[in-house]
This record gives C-alpha cells, sequence and structure tokens, in this order.
C-alpha cells in the first residue's frame, strides 16, 4: 500500500514528490561528510554486497547440514531402543530441506533488477541535480533495493541459523540433556544484534545515496518497499518447504531420546 501511494506521488507530480526533491537537496548539501556518505552508498553495490551474501550463505548450508545428520543420529538411536524395528521409526513429514534457505537467499537478488528496471523505464523520473545527463530512471533505487534485499536475507540466514543452535540441533540434540537453557539467551540477543546492524547498514545506505545526491529519498524508500515484499517472500518459502515438519521430527527425536522418553 505504501509503496502504491509513493509511486502515484512520483508519477503524478504530487505535493509528496515536492516536498521530497526538498528534502533531497537539504540532505545532499548537508553537514555529512561526503567520504563517509560514499561508502555506505557503495555498500548498495552488488560487487560488495554479494560476497557477503555468499559468506552467509554457505555458513547457513553448513549448519543445515549439521542439523540434520544431528536428526539421523537420533533417528537411528531410536530405532536401536526399538529393537530396530518399525517401534522405533520417526514417523512425520518429509525430511528438512536444509538447502532451501541459502538457495532461495542466493536467488532472491536476482529478483531485484526484474522489479526495479521496468518501474524505473516505466515512471522515468530525473534524478538529482548532481546526476544532470543521466537517464531518467531513478524509482525506485536499484541500489537501495539491492542492500535491503541482500542485506536482509543474509540477517535471516543468521537468525535461522542461530533459532537451529538454540533448539539444540546438530551434535548437541544427540546429547540426553541438550544445553538449550544456556543457548538460548546468547542467540535471542545474537539475533536482536543482527536486526540492529542490518536495519542501522540499510539507513546508512540510503542516506549516503541522497546525500551523495545519487537518488532521491522516495526513490530509496520506495526500494524498501519492495525489498520488504521480497523478503517476505522468502520467508514464506522458507517456513512453508524448508521443512517445517522436519523440525517437528527433530523436536519428537529430542523428546525421545531424554530419559523420560518411550
Amino acid at each position: 500500500m505504501l509503496f502504491a501511494v509513493l509511486t502515484w506521488q512520483v508519477a503524478g507530480h504530487g505535493p509528496l514528490r515536492t516536498l521530497d526533491e526538498r528534502l533531497g537537496r537539504v540532505v545532499a548539501g548537508g553537514s555529512i561528510p561526503a567520504g563517509l556518505a560514499e561508502f555506505f552508498a557503495d555498500l548498495g553495490n552488488t560487487a560488495v554486497a554479494l560476497p557477503v551474501l555468499s559468506v552467509v550463505m554457505v555458513w547457513a548450508g553448513w549448519r543445515g547440514w549439521l542439523g540434520r545428520q544431528g536428526v539421523r543420529g537420533i533417528e537411528g538411536a531410536r530405532g536401536k531402543e526399538g529393537g530396530g524395528g518399525s517401534a522405533g521409526t520417526v514417523h512425520g513429514p518429509a525430511p528438512v530441506r536444509w538447502w532451501l534457505p541459502p538457495l532461495a537467499a542466493g536467488l532472491a537478488p536476482a529478483a531485484v533488477p526484474a522489479l526495479v528496471v521496468p518501474l524505473k523505464l516505466w515512471l522515468a523520473r530525473p534524478g538529482p541535480p548532481q546526476m544532470a545527463g543521466a537517464a531518467p530512471a531513478f524509482y525506485p533505487s536499484g541500489h537501495g533495493a539491492t542492500a535491503a534485499v541482500v542485506y536482509g536475507v543474509a540477517g535471516l540466514l543468521l537468525i535461522r541459523g542461530l533459532r537451529g543452535m538454540r533448539a539444540g540441533d546438530g551434535a548437541a540434540a544427540a546429547r540426553p540433556h541438550p544445553p538449550a537453557a544456556t543457548a538460548t539467551p546468547s542467540a535471542s540477543v545474537t539475533a536482536t544484534v543482527v536486526t540492529v546492524v542490518v536495519t542501522l547498514l540499510n539507513a546508512g545506505v540510503g542516506i549516503g545515496l541522497v546525500r551523495r545526491g545519487y537518488h532521491w529519498p522516495l526513490d530509496v524508500l520506495g526500494s524498501w518497499c519492495l525489498a520488504g515484499v521480497l523478503l517476505a517472500g522468502w520467508c514464506a518459502v522458507c517456513d512453508r518447504w524448508d521443512g517445517g515438519g522436519g523440525r517437528a521430527v527433530r523436536r519428537e527425536a529430542s523428546d525421545g531420546a531424554g530419559p523420560d522418553g518411550p
């Protein structure tokens, strides 16, 4: 809804667009150091953002693979306790697709140009005075959307991985008494820190783009709206197909591995 309103104002030369251009000129001529603003604006480049995401994808895939091996170990132990017959078999949903969140994270940035470029060409909004002579295609910001999607999905991958550690997957889940109580506060605090860092990072990218005169403020805000849609889609895909049932299997297996289990 917000994106529709912003797009309408930009396309129709509404009062919000007039205020936006005034604000953009004020920020561009402000006291924020140009070097610092350029640094943050560059964080929206794919050459910077994608390597960061690649590292997180590798880490998330490794965590997911370890978690799946831990589930298999628990299921095998329960099978032995049940005499090797069907009584020890875990009857539950499909195995965890541990590879799906990293894979979906790698595909998410590819959707950015597919959404941004047609809108840029359709709206043909001229850029700030510093970008005079450039083609009129500035709304929404490609750099802003790239940063929001790439760093956002990287943060979500980290948080999901931390939740897996908190749940005691992997080798720790095979212990009779997994130390979940001691892991929970640490994982929760770390997840909060990741969220704050990603938010501040994207705010820095947006301010840097406006301060350097690469975009108007609404260009950046519109790109954040599009990024929110893509991130919500990523979460929906992962929650639906990465193995929510597999998490149930892990919980069942962990309960059964305890001294009071069947």
